[in-house]
């Protein structure tokens, strides 16, 4: 897969993802397979007044050989400025984000409100080119539309298209149904039939033949797994092995815990360990869903202060495996 002049491993991609795809969590999709992962979306307001956490949240690892920065705004100005910024990070995509459905985001005409208005749209990514004078690749992610009666993913991506972004991602919904309902994966296929740049198809995913599945019934050259990553950073290893038809071996209980374990430690040295207490409660429940005793394990960890405490909770509870 390529998306400009960047050229992908594979076709799987980590969505970004609201206090999840940190750098921590974006390193164990990359040993697993990811071939372009994702930052948190990063707000180009903030890093025009060089917020601190803001920018922390763009910090990458040495061996991030592929990123994309997904920026979120409504002003050109803010746009090529953040760009601007970031151009010299090589190995990079910027993405506009136009799905994003949270209302303090809606309500300032960001995230998912521009495609309400897909001609505003157009000219933030003219911006954002205008800002990556190395002629990085720009990119949006998009919804199918703000509701079911003002579907327009098709006319909002041929617009990108001819204002110069390298790609589109299309998240099957609209902003009225979150993340409710079924994902269509086949307006997704009318995006990628109007369009002659990369379509990645997202929403649904949840196991490698659900990804290689898009593919077939939508044509998206690229499938961005968000959800389905939650807990299960192997979602990548699965979609490679459907994608190739080899046999997939899910990881055994004890290699979850393994896996929480090192993730909790990426986390407390990149944040420190108050960060990586609080991060990994949600991440103990995700990787632990549907194994026994895991909701005691929650309980236990959900209290505990230190994280010594909590690594010593996950070797108990490994111990049963």
């Amino acid at each position: 897969m390529r998306i400009g002049n960047l050229t992908l491993s594979s076709p799987f991609l980590l969505a970004p993802l609201a206090g999840v795809s940190d750098k921590s969590f974006r390193k164990l999709c990359l040993d697993a397979g990811a071939a372009l992962v994702f930052t948190e979306m990063v707000s180009a307001k903030a890093l025009h007044y060089r917020d601190k956490k803001t920018e922390a949240m763009l910090d990458t690892g040495k061996d991030e050989k592929a990123v994309g920065y997904q920026l979120f705004g409504d002003e050109p100005g803010m746009l090529r400025e953040a760009a601007e910024m970031l151009d010299a990070r090589p190995n990079s995509v910027l993405d506009l984000n136009m799905g994003c459905p949270v209302p303090k985001v809606v309500k300032n005409g960001e995230g998912s409100a521009l495609m309400k208005d897909p001609e505003k749209a157009a000219k933030l990514i003219e911006a954002m080119i205008v800002g990556s004078g190395t002629g990085k690749p720009v990119t949006a992610k998009i919804r199918l539309g703000w509701d079911a009666g003002h579907i327009n993913a098709v006319e909002t991506a041929r617009l990108l298209e001819a204002a110069g972004a390298s790609a589109i991602t299309v998240h099957g919904r609209t902003r009225e149904q979150f993340y409710s309902g079924r994902a269509d994966w086949r307006m997704i296929a009318e995006v990628k039939r109007a369009v002659n740049i990369p379509v990645t198809g997202n929403g649904d995913i949840y196991t490698g033949e659900d990804a290689v599945r898009l593919m077939r019934e939508s044509g998206a050259d690229g499938v961005m797994i968000a959800r389905g990553a939650l807990g299960n950073p192997w979602i990548f290893e699965e979609a490679l092995a459907a994608l190739s038809g080899d046999e997939y071996v899910p990881p055994a209980p004890a290699e979850k815990i393994d896996m929480c374990i090192r993730h909790a430690k990426l986390v407390a040295a990149d944040k420190g360990e108050r960060s990586a207490v609080l991060e990994m409660r949600k991440h103990v429940a995700w990787y632990t869903k549907g194994l026994p005793g895991a909701a005691r394990l929650r309980s236990e960890v959900n209290g505990l202060p230190k994280l010594a405490d909590v690594l010593g909770e996950l070797e108990s509870y490994r111990a049963q495996f």
